[in-house]
């Protein structure tokens, strides 16, 4: 083989594994919601993830309570992410999305919001939403 060969032969599996690369998904999404640890940790879930359902909620909270199952089987079902925030832990951040009573439920599409709901719906509502993104 001639070096010109070779060299071809170095071009053609660099292109593939290029092309390969753009072509991989983002982080499969997890089966348990993901408890939202800092900002940082918020930011990282939304770029890791295509579409994310954010839970922004209270301990004190009946209704979040009422939405905790929900969310769960949420995320087991579907293949968004879901992140729950503690409003009372991570005050700015529910500051940061406007967020005045809970629950409020956030769609995150590519990072940026694309529905935001306040109060309990219906699984159904929630899992319409997502497959609208999906």
């Amino acid at each position: 083989m001639s070096e010109a060969d070779d060299i071809e032969e170095i071009k053609k599996q660099k292109m593939e594994e290029l092309q390969s690369e753009g072509t991989e998904t983002d982080a499969e999404a997890p089966e348990e919601p993901i408890h939202v640890e800092s900002s940082d940790h918020y930011q990282e879930i939304l770029e890791d993830h295509d579409v994310v359902l954010v839970d922004f909620y209270a301990d004190w909270c009946g209704p979040c309570q009422m939405l905790e199952p929900i969310t769960e089987d949420i995320a087991a079902e579907t293949d968004a992410a879901v992140a729950k925030v503690d409003v009372d832990a991570h005050q700015q951040l529910a500051a940061e999305y406007g967020v005045r009573g809970v629950p409020t439920v956030v769609l995150a599409v590519d990072g940026e919001t694309a529905e935001q709901m306040v109060g309990v719906r219906d699984k159904s509502h929630y899992v319409s939403q997502i497959q609208q993104h999906t």
